[in-house]
């Protein structure tokens, strides 16, 4: 009986002592100098280190800090300077510290602020004239936004802890939140978004709080508005990136009317507008997108005739592709040359000459003067490729009436084939269209056994009949 006892006895006790020696570390945390035992030497050790620090003897201040903190982190009870000057103290050591001590380093930063925020959360230090809970939880909102600033911007905690740290801070301090915790929330708020962490209700309840945090503080705070300015505009612009993935048509109303009425009659800015408020499920009926969908009209409607009388008064081109659009083939080559004699840039030459080539080749299968026109268009523009495409493609399709047999047709394929070959060669960005016509054209070139039969050579120079004339290398399949 006497051993049973003994058997549950010996560990309740056990866990009696360790729940004991908790709240002994806990309450170390936040003695005071009458509380330590050494009230003198801890009191003398605290006014060093402070003098230390005004005049930056930064490594006598950590020597007599840590003595300090070890007789009496709360001090006289009614601050929590020692916290925080560890905080500074620490992150002063890690600019010449290794990798090793950093990391121990970073981690005493966090232990600081946690028991300063303990302590406070305690009431074991009562700040003056801060005994009501309100402003306590102000104290413990700043203590946790230095907190969450260090850990984004010096720790590099990460984001999962940091955003605890942030949370905090807002719930804490509410509208007295610090402008310097704005940003990094957004950033971590979209990071967890993205990693599923935060869903859509979530992540728009944030950032309605700290929209609001930034507004209330733009209109009642006078000394740091144009802080609490500048950090909404860069929180909201890192919001910005998800935006089309959290928010609704209600907040893009919203959102897009300042953007109208900064530029109502702008025609690029309402279809912009209209765009994005009907990708976030603006439908007909929603006053706003009616309002601008029938200005849009109105605008496009004037602007789209501007356009069309300006395009067509300086631009000779345009009655020959008229010409060509009513069926008028013979006509627009008329106009097409017109146009050319009255041009002087060479590239809108060529552009010209390569519509007539193209007309030539198409419409009228007048192949020979389709090929002149296309090298002209090539003579005017050495750097363009699609003339040489062209040709190609004259060659290519007019191969099957080059000759009788599989060998004859084949000569006016490896012509084409050349010309795809110098279109690439002159303009890289046809490599893949050029490459692409090559293979398709690949094996309708001379078959091997007719090449042997007529006792050619690979690499012999050869005629090309029909049309196209002109010699190629012989090649085979």
């Amino acid at each position: 009986m006497n051993l049973k006892r003994n058997n549950i006895v010996k560990p309740f006790l056990a866990l009696v002592m360790s729940l004991f020696v908790g709240v002994i570390t806990i309450g170390a945390q936040c003695e005071t100098f009458k509380q330590s035992g050494s009230s003198e030497e801890a009191e003398n050790a605290y006014v060093i280190y402070r003098g230390d620090l005004k005049i930056k003897n930064m490594d006598g201040a950590f020597e007599m800090w840590k003595k300090t903190y070890e007789l009496a982190p709360a001090a006289d009870g009614r601050r929590y300077i020692v916290y925080t000057d560890g905080v500074e103290l620490y992150k002063q050591k890690m600019e010449t510290a290794s990798e090793t001590e950093k990391a121990t380093y970073k981690s005493e930063i966090v232990k600081l602020y946690d028991s300063a925020i303990s302590c406070m959360e305690g009431k074991s230090i009562i700040l003056p004239k801060c005994t009501e809970q309100a402003c306590i939880d102000e104290k413990v909102g700043f203590l946790y936004g230095r907190k969450a600033f260090d850990m984004f911007y010096t720790l590099n905690s990460d984001y999962p802890s940091t955003f605890i740290a942030l949370d905090n801070a807002i719930k804490h301090g509410g509208n007295t939140t610090e402008y310097i915790v704005l940003e990094p929330f957004a950033f971590v708020a979209v990071n967890q978004f993205a990693e599923g962490k935060l869903d859509k209700a979530q992540t728009r309840e944030y950032y309605n709080k700290l929209n609001a945090i930034a507004d209330h503080n733009i209109s009642n705070n006078a000394k740091y508005k144009a802080y609490y300015e500048s950090a909404k505009a860069r929180m909201n612009a890192k919001f910005d990136e998800i935006a089309m993935n959290i928010f609704d048509c209600a907040y893009f109303v919203k959102k897009m009317k300042p953007q109208y009425e900064a530029n109502p009659t702008d025609l690029e800015n309402l279809r912009q507008i209209i765009a994005t408020l009907k990708r976030q499920a603006c439908q007909k009926g929603e006053p706003f997108l009616d309002k601008l969908e029938a200005e849009y009209s109105e605008y496009a409607e004037i602007v789209n005739t501007r356009i069309r009388e300006e395009f067509e008064a300086n631009n000779p081109g345009i009655l020959a592709k008229k010409a060509y659009d009513a069926g008028d083939f013979s006509g627009a080559i008329d106009k097409y040359k017109e146009a050319i004699r009255a041009e002087d840039d060479p590239g809108k030459k060529a552009g010209y000459y390569f519509s007539i080539a193209s007309i030539q080749f198409r419409k009228l299968k007048r192949y020979t003067d389709a090929r002149r026109s296309a090298n002209l268009a090539a003579e005017l523009r050495p750097d363009w490729g699609r003339p040489y495409m062209l040709i190609g493609d004259m060659y290519a399709s007019s191969s099957r009436s080059c000759g009788k047999d599989g060998y004859s047709r084949g000569l006016a394929v490896l012509a084409a084939i050349n010309m795809y070959r110098q279109a690439r060669s002159v303009d890289p960005g046809l490599t893949e269209d050029a490459n692409s016509r090559i293979s398709k054209y690949r094996a309708s070139i001379p078959p091997k056994d007719e090449v042997f039969m007529r006792g050619m050579k690979k690499g012999q120079r050869v005629s090309v009949p029909c049309w196209i004339g002109g010699t190629v290398a012989l090649d085979y399949r």
